[in-house]
């Protein structure tokens, strides 16, 4: 598989395989990382002050950005099917395994905040669902409808969060937010090999033994991503290295007896729960915007960007 053709397939042969049809279109889903794409659109404006707001002072200028991101998505990967996911304000159960996950994120900043709900009401305008689960983060619910979908579609995960990249595989591609000219980067099986040197599906392994410090778990102290992933392209798996342990220099397998129990901690942590409670089925999610509707919201809005991206 050609790595670097593999960058950027767009809707083409090279994108995830969807089911065989005859005739009709085959379903492509884009999935949109909610949470992930607001923040991104907000501080590309937002560092330099330009907070843009309607007539009636309410600030709109993560909204804007997010719709161009998705226009650009959507015009770049042509979905059959789109679904945007959502963090709850509930504490999730990973806070519950572990008080300290994510203890150290800033607070969201007070212009922000309102946008939140009003990209929902906005979503909804187009006839996109915002899914959420009580106890989940967005990105549980983003496996669980990637996981779901990729049975009947190809699957597109937008996101600008690498810890999606495990994730990937045959049918389903992460889509990961790029600066400059080219905005996006499709993640397959090879891409994810090239750059981290090891298989989407031991992603979650690696994050156990060097922790996150993003998510603010701490994995096996003194072990990093080059001890790390040597170890995984050896062993396999983390339970392939504990099953190997005899086979460690004595100072390895030090550090790994004494942090035993956080790195299958950290281990639960980074792996995404593809079983939330979500109801939502494909024929749920069919894309078939209503220009009135989005025009309307959008002139309310003050968004005046070209809309041929939604048919």
């Amino acid at each position: 598989m050609n790595a670097e053709k593999d960058r950027y397939p767009y809707g083409n042969a090279n994108g995830p395989k969807g089911p065989e049809t005859t005739g009709e279109r085959s379903a492509t889903v884009l999935l949109v990382d909610g949470m992930a794409t607001l923040f991104r659109a907000y501080y590309a404006t937002a560092g330099s002050g330009d907070v843009v707001r309607t007539r009636t002072g309410v600030p709109v200028n993560g909204i804007h950005g997010f719709l161009r991101l998705l226009g650009a998505a959507v015009s770049a990967f042509r979905p059959t099917h789109v679904a945007c996911c959502w963090d709850r304000e509930e504490a999730t159960f990973r806070a519950a395994q572990y008080p300290g996950y994510k203890a150290h994120r800033p607070e969201t900043p007070p212009d922000l905040v309102p946008q939140f709900g009003l990209i929902r009401e906005v979503l909804d305008r187009f006839g996109i669902p915002n899914v959420s689960a009580a106890g989940y983060e967005a990105d549980d619910c983003l496996g669980t409808l990637a996981r779901r979908f990729r049975k009947e579609a190809a699957v597109y995960v937008l996101t600008g969060d690498r810890d999606l990249l495990q994730l990937v595989d045959e049918r389903v591609r992460v889509v990961l937010f790029q600066n400059g000219p080219v905005r996006f980067k499709v993640y397959t099986p090879a891409l994810v090999l090239e750059e981290t040197g090891i298989r989407p599906d031991q992603l979650t392994d690696l994050k156990g033994l060097m922790g996150d410090r993003s998510d603010n778990y701490p994995g096996v102290a003194g072990i990093g991503a080059k001890t790390a992933v040597r170890l995984l392209r050896e062993y396999g798996s983390v339970d392939g290295i504990l099953a190997n342990l005899d086979q460690l220099s004595p100072s390895l397998r030090r550090k790994i007896e004494a942090d035993l129990d956080m790195l299958h901690l950290s281990r639960r942590l980074a792996t995404l729960d593809c079983a939330a409670p979500i109801g939502l089925k494909l024929a749920d999610c069919r894309w078939q915007a209503d220009r009135a509707r989005v025009t309307d919201v959008c002139e309310a809005l003050g968004f005046r960007d070209r809309l041929r991206w939604i048919g």
